[in-house]
């Protein structure tokens, strides 16, 4: 077991290190004052997609900091075709130090082409789309000229469960028709986003992993509507955000379907995997930096004659931070080199491991450094109200900790001869 990352990963997390110090630090708390400003005057504007991001993107792109997301082995056919925005080949381990770096900054992975959800659909495009799939969304999203989002969640039933979706996807000749609601699908606000990749019910009669299918749907196809944006605790996330997506009646070529009708099961668990270490070190970067604002906090004010970090037991969080941030990122670098050597299957239990674990820390860090820092931890002048939100939601996407909980202990007893 090596934790170690290669040179060439070295080199890249310095670059980005350096990058977000010198270019995206300096004009972040501008960029959201702006998306602020925007929402109050009305209008809609906070939706689009302010300039500085793309000038960012830019300087990202041009010194090679751009889909670094994208898994090893995949730039063999397609080094030539995509030049630099094929990423740099990295491993889910050497991925992970520079995933953790884009997390203390809320518009870092966006500058870097590496945001969700759109890191998840390219790596679905990119291993399972064909050529035709490739040519009309996997190349414009490498290039960022796009947006795309996932519509998997519905209203009307425990979403824990995937397979309770209602959303038909049903086959009829050479189309495919979906009727149905999903909602919290991220990114359907951004002025941007032109594809969703829909999980819907295709075959109520197959087994309940063949059931359902995904399917590519421009967002301009008859039958979309963008019924609401919806609020996670007041925060919208302009200008990506989570909306509800009524499908009504809605058409496409039976071709939009990715790898066939019936696999969508099977292309989540391979999109899975490396998604949630990618959230889990993103938590990780989020819970550092906001553990360096409780430290800023404590030893720049004062109360009761003393400095706030020498009041209340303040030095000992300090120290149990520390230690939760050292534990988990342990915990995910361990499911990251096992993804690597084994694939997904090799990491079952690891992956759902740190799927509870990192969201559960983040939030006891950002909640000691909004404490520490009174009212003002609880407005937009810090960015910690909305990490806590962020980090809070995190316990819901991807799974409930109650689904990977179940999972984890299935497969500790499976060890003792124990069955479901």
């Amino acid at each position: 077991m090596d934790f170690s990352p290669s040179p060439r990963a070295q080199e890249l997390t310095a670059l980005v290190a350096d990058f977000i110090g010198t270019e995206i630090e300096p004009v972040e708390a501008d960029y959201v004052a702006e998306i602020a400003r925007r929402r109050a005057a009305g209008g809609g504007e906070q939706w689009q997609e302010l300039p500085v991001l793309k000038e960012l993107q830019a300087k990202a792109r041009a010194r090679g900091l751009w889909n670094l997301f994208l898994p090893a082995g995949h730039e063999g056919p397609y080094a030539q075709r995509y030049g630099t925005l094929g990423g740099a080949g990295l491993t889910n381990l050497d991925y992970a130090p520079i995933a953790e770096l884009t997390g203390r900054s809320f518009i870092a992975p966006y500058v870097f082409n590496c945001n969700a959800p759109d890191t998840g659909n390219m790596e679905v495009l990119l291993k399972y789309g064909d050529q035709a799939q490739k040519d009309r969304w996997l190349d414009p999203l490498l290039r960022a000229e796009i947006r795309s989002a996932f519509l998997m969640t519905e209203p009307a039933v425990a979403s824990s469960d995937a397979t309770n979706m209602e959303l038909t996807a049903v086959v009829d000749g050479d189309s495919i028709v979906l009727n149905g609601t999903k909602w919290f699908s991220t990114g359907v606000g951004h002025d941007d986003c032109e594809i969703f990749i829909v999980m819907g019910l295709t075959d109520p009669d197959a087994d309940r992993h063949h059931r359902h299918s995904m399917v590519l749907v421009p967002r301009d196809t008859p039958g979309v509507e963008i019924v609401r944006m919806l609020s996670t605790m007041g925060f919208y996330d302009e200008p990506h955000g989570h909306g509800e997506v009524s499908l009504t009646d809605v058409r496409v070529p039976l071709d939009h379907v990715i790898s066939g009708p019936g696999e969508a099961f099977a292309i989540a668990q391979g999109r899975l995997g490396p998604g949630r270490v990618h959230h889990c070190m993103r938590l990780i970067g989020l819970a550092e930096k906001s553990l360096e604002l409780a430290i800023e906090r404590g030893t720049s004010r004062q109360a009761f004659g003393k400095r706030l970090i020498d009041l209340g037991g303040n030095r000992e969080r300090v120290a149990r931070a520390r230690i939760a941030i050292n534990a988990t990122r342990l915990l995910v670098l361990d499911a990251a080199w096992k993804l690597d050597v084994g694939g997904s299957m090799n990491a079952i239990s690891e992956v759902s491991q740190i799927k509870v674990a990192a969201p559960q820390m983040a939030l006891e860090v950002i909640d000691f450094a909004m404490q520490i820092h009174g009212g003002a931890g609880l407005t937009d002048d810090f960015p910690l109200a909305a990490a806590w939100t962020g980090a809070r939601s995190l316990r819901f996407a991807d799974g409930p900790d109650e689904v990977h909980l179940g999972l984890v202990a299935r497969l500790e007893l499976m060890k003792h001869g124990l069955s479901r």
